[in-house]
């Protein structure tokens, strides 16, 4: 035998070439790379855990005295018997192989754990074919004298278990551990380990063939256990996907968001802050469960801290818990409801077409839009007459909006809501007409939460950032003066100015100092709830990412309370007080029975909060209206009615330029196609409004 381990070495060391140097265990330790990336929060405390190389599953590196004994005990028993006693390499053992394989036996590996460590570590070491040369044999025999010269049998034994493969993609025992048997590696049993240890010669044996080697190891080991035991486990361990439950996984989305780019085993910083995160999570998951009987499956939350921009949690949860880390409801583009409202009125503040006092009536209105007649309606279906923009937009009524958007221009809004960062708005004015004001635009809640924060810092806009490099050169802009953003936040914080629309008591009313807005898309599809403190802004969305509708479910109802519960998690330590007046408000004049406050200069009479007064206009049909003639109903069943909104009295109509008698405005036109110009005039003859629409379709009459 040891003729022939001396006639083995004296072959292959002819064609041996020089060792490289082997590198240090310190060395190894740097070298290795999870496969995983980690996501911490602001003090370095993990947040999440992601796999982002999709070649290989390999977890952080685990010590030798995290791994369960009697996993290295079957190890040893099963690649290299003689591990402590040998210097690298087993001479017995490769005396046998050199004599079998002299004799044309069949061949066997000799290859201890050193050389096996030996040839992981050094790729020139890896076989060309099926079997290593013999040069290799030998520069490996060489590299596991040298390790065993440096390193100590520990070491040895504990990097070999962590760059082995064991079965399929899953490197090293720390993957091995959770993806076979969902534990780490100190807690692995007796059977568990027989498996572990039989994989490494045979990582693609069937749960049988493991079973069988395992039961066979574990009786050269003389421990006693049953071979149904052995394959049982077997067989669940083999036949299961090999899934790997992140340990940390409480931002799956922002994760993603921000170690996309990151190479695999970085440690990426966020502004994250890992106690609130967790409070939301687990607050979406005590208000979505009840949610469910209306039909909401999804909610998401964005917190933002107002001075920095940097975003303190971030948050989606759907109905189904394994289905969470997959979509995203911060990112998600939904219909925005009446959150945007607050900047309509915003800007018309800002241009001096409106102020806090102004009246805007909230009656049954009729535009002609594109498609046809559009009627804007309140979310509870009533009107409240003439009301002040205080109260309109406080209580989010819908007809006040619209008149508001059309006193500015749809075009003039666009401007302002893609200054606040609301993308995807590529269409004109024309395209998204007066309904704009009701939020028929996609917006993000992301986008949402930095468009608020933008009021709650005195109209000064600025992106969020949730990583150290995002974005990378902050941008400024000023879209509202301090004044139009103060006087707008304080409708938002007034419980009066919501009375109308949602009653004193609501989960909008905190006992510290907040404005908020909620929203809800057409069809209770989508609800919102926005709105920020001194020092945070939190916006909420709850809904169904597949469209469909929610039942009864309300801003106040839905989206709110969450808002409430995360403000209220923020505050419970810490105060909040609204923002001092800038120097360009004036305090005068009454909406109701309280001062108003006026951008200087806007700051009308005591009688002067009306717009047009007492002026009286052309409430239907609307301008530009377009309708059709049906020859199948009856002449005298199509008729049109014209309606005046306004106090004058002794009102005169004119239908191309002819007079139309008292009995005709009563009984309804007899409607007749052509194209007309609709005049409305005062007692005197003198025109007050006037509007052109068409009737389509053929008749026998002709004006």
């Amino acid at each position: 035998m040891r003729i022939a381990a001396i006639l083995f070495f004296a072959a292959v060391s002819t064609a041996a070439a020089t060792a490289g140097a082997v590198p240090s265990y310190e060395q190894v330790r740097r070298m290795h790379r999870p496969s995983e990336s980690l996501l911490v929060d602001r003090s370095g405390e993990v947040l999440h855990e992601l796999r982002i190389d999709p070649a290989v599953r390999r977890l952080a590196w685990v010590e030798i005295g995290a791994i369960s004994p009697a996993l290295l005990q079957a190890v040893v028993r099963a690649e290299d018997r003689r591990f402590h006693e040998h210097g690298g390499v087993d001479l017995r053992a490769a005396a046998a192989a050199a004599a079998r394989r002299l004799s044309g036996g069949t061949p066997r590996g000799a290859s201890t754990i050193t050389m096996q460590l030996a040839a992981m570590l050094d790729p020139g070491l890896q076989p060309q074919g099926r079997r290593r040369s013999l040069a290799q044999k030998w520069r490996q025999a060489k590299a596991a004298w040298e390790l065993e010269a440096l390193w100590d049998k520990k070491r040895i034994l504990e990097a070999y278990l962590n760059r082995v493969y064991f079965f399929g993609e899953l490197q090293g025992i720390g993957a091995a551990a959770r993806g076979l048997f969902g534990k780490e590696p100190h807690g692995l049993n007796r059977v568990e380990s027989l498996l572990l240890a039989t994989l490494i010669r045979a990582p693609n044996a069937t749960a049988d063939e493991a079973a069988a080697r395992a039961a066979a190891l574990g009786r050269a080991l003389e421990w006693e256990i049953p071979s149904t035991r052995i394959r049982g486990q077997s067989v669940r361990a083999l036949a299961a996907p090999k899934l790997i439950a992140p340990p940390a996984d409480l931002a799956p989305h922002l994760a993603r968001r921000l170690l996309k780019a990151a190479p695999p085993g970085s440690r990426v910083p966020s502004t994250l802050d890992a106690e609130l995160q967790l409070s939301v999570v687990e607050l979406l998951a005590v208000h979505l469960e009840p949610l469910r009987e209306s039909r909401v499956g999804e909610a998401a939350v964005l917190v933002a801290a107002n001075p920095s921009g940097e975003v303190l949690a971030y948050a989606s949860r759907t109905s189904d818990p394994a289905r969470s880390r997959f979509v995203d409801g911060v990112a998600a583009r939904r219909q925005a409801g009446s959150t945007l409202k607050p900047f309509l009125y915003a800007a018309a503040l800002d241009r001096r077409i409106l102020t806090a006092a102004s009246l805007l009536e909230d009656r049954p209105l009729d535009l002609s839009v594109s498609g046809g007649i559009y009627q804007p309606r309140s979310y509870d279906g009533g009107h409240a007459g003439p009301v002040s923009v205080r109260t309109a937009l406080g209580s989010s009524l819908n007809v006040p909006a619209v008149k508001a958007a059309e006193l500015l221009g749809v075009e003039a809004f666009l401007g302002v809501l893609r200054a606040l960062g609301v993308e995807g708005l590529g269409e004109s004015g024309d395209f998204y007409g007066p309904a704009l004001a009701l939020g028929t635009a996609d917006v993000t809640l992301w986008e949402l939460v930095a468009a608020y924060r933008a009021l709650a810092n005195g109209g000064e806009w600025s992106a969020l950032r949730a990583g150290p490099e995002e974005p990378p050169a902050p941008l400024t802009r000023r879209v509202f003066s301090e004044e139009a953003a103060f006087v707008a936040a304080d409708i938002l914080a007034d419980r009066e100015a919501r009375r109308l629309g949602f009653g004193l008591e609501n989960v909008l009313s905190t006992r510290y100092w907040t404005a908020a807005k909620t929203g809800t898309s057409k069809d209770l599809r989508d609800n919102w709830c926005i709105g920020f403190s001194e020092a945070y802004t939190v916006g909420v969305w709850v809904g169904n990412y597949s469209g469909e509708p929610m039942w009864d479910v309300s801003g106040v109802a839905g989206a709110a309370p969450i808002w409430r519960d995360v403000m209220d998690r923020l505050h419970r330590r810490e105060s909040s007080r609204p923002a001092a007046p800038p120097r360009g408000l004036v305090r005068g004049g009454h909406t109701g029975a309280r001062p108003e406050w006026f951008l200087r200069g806007t700051d009308p009479p005591p009688a002067g909060v009306y717009l047009a007064r007492g002026v009286a206009r052309i409430a239907y049909p609307p301008d530009e209206a377009i309708l059709s003639f049906d020859p199948d109903i009856p002449r005298d069943r199509q008729k049109l009615f014209f309606l005046a909104a306004g106090g004058a009295q002794h009102l005169r109509w004119t239908l191309n330029g002819r007079p139309l008698p008292p009995a005709v405005i009563h009984t309804g036109w007899e409607i007749v196609p052509g194209r007309y110009l609709l005049c409305l005039r005062d007692g005197d003859g003198v025109p007050i409004d006037e509007i052109r629409f068409s009737v389509r379709g053929a008749s026998a009459r002709r004006p």
